[in-house]
């Protein structure tokens, strides 16, 4: 007789661990989501008036370093080649990002070389910030006051709501800064498109005998779940807690919809960084798909806002007061018998879709195999500082 598993949530997280323990184990596991799909925020499918793939709720790019991962969703199904460039209107005038030496010689009207913009750079950095704080003497220290307030200053304080004095300055950690005329957005060796989406990558996964998917099915923690030989938890951890605690602090977007006739934009993403225009970016999702051909389009406005209860929690703001508020709730947890939490909103951390995939592809791997030797499965995949 094998074990019985409850899985709570089927986004990528979920799917994964399912996938992993039904074809490594004697199991049998039920999946459970509260929406009418699977594939949580990533649920892709196509608009009835254009036939373009959409991405539900924003724009999902896979890239990775990893081959294993590049491989995993490769056997699944077929993905095809993508580069993800980026544009940015700042001022009435469109540029690239990430910021590279074309953004630098068309916003200071020069033709450096890469030695000279680099030279340059520094003169205009602030040199007197020898420890950043936040994420404006991040960016001040690094590209100087021209750039930073070009492009990052009001896309910013749009994006979370706040001044970037308040933010920590990790964030910035993730925006290169180039001196060639690489506009590619990501720097990983695979970058892709599932031709049929990534909804169609979650089906594949959850294929199996041994896996049973209910949707619209909202978990509660008081549910009694005794029939289940482990329960694993990918929704927000605080909410697993009835937020006794507080709330964890996200940021959410919205999105306004729009169709017009032939390319609206010419490029899948324009980001907006001055802060009078209220919505952050346009995506255009067709231009994901080169290889599909559309007579209409279909592109999007964001918005940005703190999350409210009712709210689909986008971003983790991860501030000093969450963090205190994350660790007594990962505390509570490691204190719970046969109940593990995965994923983004169960760990309260920014990760992008190979992040999640790698970690659940680690974290099945190491719970089968603790499990295996008897020993205490593993509460969490990862340590927080």
């Amino acid at each position: 007789m094998g074990k019985k598993y409850l899985i709570i949530g089927a986004g990528f997280s979920g799917t994964v661990l399912a996938n992993q323990l039904a074809q490594h184990s004697a199991c049998s596991i039920d999946i459970w989501d509260e929406r009418d799909h699977i594939a949580g925020n990533c649920h892709t499918q196509r608009d009835e008036q254009t036939g373009i793939m959409v991405h539900q709720y924003g724009p999902h790019i896979f890239n990775t370093d990893r081959k294993e991962i590049w491989d995993f969703v490769n056997s699944l199904v077929e993905f095809r080649p993508y580069v993800h460039r980026v544009k940015a209107m700042s001022n009435g005038k469109v540029y690239s990002l990430p910021v590279n030496l074309h953004t630098i010689n068309q916003l200071f009207g020069r033709s450096f070389t890469p030695g000279e913009a680099k030279a340059f750079l520094e003169t205009l950095a602030d040199s007197s910030i020898t420890d950043p704080q936040n994420f404006e003497e991040q960016a001040l220290r690094f590209i100087g006051k021209e750039l930073y307030y070009a492009f990052f200053y009001g896309y910013t304080k749009k994006q979370w709501g706040c001044e970037p004095t308040e933010l920590p300055a990790s964030i910035l950690k993730r925006i290169p800064v180039r001196f060639n005329y690489d506009d590619n957005y990501h720097n990983n060796l695979f970058t892709g498109i599932p031709v049929d989406g990534y909804t169609a990558v979650m089906e594949k996964l959850v294929d199996h005998p041994a896996i049973h998917v209910s949707l619209n099915k909202r978990f509660d923690p008081s549910m009694d779940t005794s029939g289940y030989d482990h329960v694993f938890y990918t929704g927000p951890i605080d909410a697993w807690f009835d937020h006794k605690y507080g709330r964890l602090g996200y940021r959410t977007v919205t999105f306004e919809t729009h169709y017009a006739d032939g390319d609206f934009q010419g490029t899948t993403q324009m980001n907006f960084c001055d802060e009078d225009v209220p919505y952050t970016r346009i995506t255009e999702h067709k231009h994901f798909t080169n290889w599909e051909q559309h007579d209409k389009t279909i592109y999007f406005k964001e918005f940005s806002k703190e999350t409210e209860p009712a709210d689909i929690p986008y971003y983790p703001k991860r501030l000093e007061q969450d963090k205190k508020l994350l660790l007594q709730y990962r505390h509570d947890a490691e204190s719970l018998e046969k109940v593990s939490f995965l994923g983004r909103l169960a760990t309260y951390r920014y990760m992008d879709m190979h992040h999640v995939i790698g970690e659940a592809l680690d974290f099945a791997k190491s719970w089968l195999e603790a499990a295996k030797n008897g020993q205490k499965p593993p509460v969490f995949p990862n340590v927080e500082a």
